[in-house]
């Protein structure tokens, strides 16, 4: 079992921060800041990373779930929504 399969992770738009929620117990356990208005949450395939778009940024931010960190963040263009991760 990976770490993202019992959190549940939730942009919080204006507040900048994705939270990442204990699913059995239903508290949050920590918050990320990211860019500004995060919207759209995407995985890659193995669920070791967490790629949000911050519309108001116009950037997205990559999160590392195990270490529940921002590894990088990237311009990507005017009011980002969503992430699709091809791989």
């Amino acid at each position: 079992m990976n770490a993202a399969s019992s959190k549940a992770y939730v942009a919080l738009g204006g507040a900048n921060h994705v939270a990442i929620i204990d699913i059995a117990s239903a508290r949050v356990e920590q918050y990320v800041l990211v860019g500004r208005r995060p919207w759209g949450l995407s995985f890659n395939k193995a669920q070791t990373l967490l790629y949000v778009t911050n519309g108001r940024s116009d950037d997205m931010s990559v999160i590392d779930v195990g270490s529940a960190k921002v590894v990088r963040t990237a311009p990507v263009g005017r009011v980002p929504h969503t992430a699709v991760v091809y791989e």
